[in-house]
């Protein structure tokens, strides 16, 4: 049933649960659960491939009870979610044209100027902000960019939704989070449609994650509505600067 000892599986249900429970407040699940995978006997293939399996059904139970509570409409969000999945598929078609070597050591510096953004930034909170881009504009420019680069790459996507969403589109903190869970859930299914068929899936082990996952997700959104910009700023800080040094590790480690 599981591709790995039951021991295993129930550590890596632990990785999925925590890595859920973040992700849905700030984003950077994959910080957890792609090294858990590795270290569990996974190739990077089959890692890449397991990990956008659990992490789907994460990004899409937060992004339910986001819309439940009503910080996001569906319906109205329909034609960026479908860009972030086309945009997710493509990136996960052309991942071998994208030297990861490159990404490595050009997103530790990206994700360090998330972090000291959003640590400095004066007056982000759950308010809305001036819009600096169009609706439209923002949806064919800044999403697709972003989709493609979860497709091919992946950590640090919800930062960087986050940031999209505040600097551009003039989201408060939690709309901003409320929208990145749909628009990474979706970027997330383009690039499983692609990852589906490789072969190279875990399925027993990503559908236990996937459990986890849903746990994790429904208690960390729950939580990040309660409380807000005062619980998600930090934790965005925290996990972008834990991101940049995972990768920096892996480039000079």
């Amino acid at each position: 049933m599981f591709e790995v000892a039951a021991d295993l599986v129930a550590l890596l249900m632990v990785a999925a649960f925590l890595a859920g429970f973040v992700d849905a407040i700030a984003g950077g699940g994959g910080l957890i659960t792609v090294p858990a995978l590795l270290l569990a006997g996974a190739s990077p293939v089959e890692t890449l491939a397991t990990n956008k399996l659990q992490g789907s059904f994460g990004a899409g139970t937060a992004m339910a009870s986001y819309a439940r509570a009503g910080h996001v409409r569906l319906r109205e969000q329909l034609l960026m979610a479908l860009v972030s999945a086309t945009a997710g598929a493509a990136g996960a078609l052309v991942a071998h044209l994208i030297p990861a070597a490159v990404l490595r050591v050009i997103m530790p510096v990206v994700l360090v100027a998330v972090a000291v953004f959003f640590a400095v930034k004066p007056g982000l909170t759950d308010q809305d902000r001036v819009q600096r881009m169009a609706p439209g504009v923002f949806t064919f420019t800044a999403v697709p960019l972003i989709g493609a680069y979860d497709g091919f790459f992946g950590p640090g996507t919800g930062s960087f939704f986050m940031l999209g969403f505040i600097l551009l589109a003039g989201y408060g903190v939690l709309k901003a989070t409320a929208h990145t869970k749909l628009l990474n859930f979706a970027s997330n299914l383009g690039g499983l449609t692609v990852f589906a068929f490789s072969g190279a899936m875990w399925w027993g082990v990503g559908a236990a994650m996937a459990v986890a996952q849903i746990a994790g997700a429904a208690l960390g959104a729950r939580l990040a509505m309660r409380v807000g910009a005062r619980l998600i700023k930090p934790l965005l800080v925290t996990t972008s600067t834990l991101m940049a040094a995972r990768l920096l590790w892996q480039v000079w480690g």
